[in-house]
């Protein structure tokens, strides 16, 4: 028995962290297979689906881009529009104000030259009412004083011609008093 234990001793004990050789060499050959299928079937489908996936990003960045340019276009554009419709509405409302100043300007126009030509007919009217009433006036006047004068003097003036010249002549004399009285 001496002997079992001298070979017990001489044979050494087996590591258990360590595993035995034919488990690592079953373990790298596995690895390499797995390793090898990763390397040629996994991983370029990974990296095609990557690079699909940051050409996509980087597309819909250029699509954003394009769509932040176009809106900035589209903003100055409209800023230009309606710069133009703010300054086309301020030429519109110069051109109704001066429209306006004019039409105001024509009708006052208007209006004086209608009152004119009222004040003018009215004084004609005026003047031929007045000198109708001048000759009503005088014929009245003249009869009248026909009636006083033959009264005054006891004898009819019945002849026309005198009675006309003396009627003509008190009036005559008449207006001279009112000339000098002024």
């Amino acid at each position: 028995m001496l002997q079992a234990l001298i070979v017990a001793s001489t044979e050494e004990t087996p590591n258990p962290l360590l595993p035995a050789p034919y488990d690592m060499v079953w373990s790298a050959v596995v690895f390499a297979i797995i390793l090898i299928f990763f390397w040629k079937k996994v991983l370029p489908n990974v990296s095609a689906m990557l690079e699909a996936r940051g050409a996509a990003i980087e597309g819909n960045i250029e699509k954003a881009d394009a769509a932040q340019r176009e809106a900035e276009e589209a903003l100055a554009k409209y800023t230009a529009q309606l710069a133009d419709a703010r300054a086309e509405a301020g030429k519109i409302r110069d051109a109704a104000r001066a429209d306006g100043a004019k039409i105001v300007t024509e009708a006052k126009d208007l209006a004086s030259t209608e009152a004119a030509r009222i004040t003018a007919t009215a004084k004609t009217q005026i003047e031929a009412e007045r000198q109708s009433a001048l000759v009503s006036l005088k014929s009245e006047v003249g009869s009248l004083a026909i009636d006083l004068a033959s009264g005054v003097i006891g004898e009819a003036l019945t002849d026309d011609k005198k009675s006309k010249a003396l009627v003509d002549r008190f009036l005559a004399d008449l207006a001279a008093s009112e000339k000098a009285a002024k």
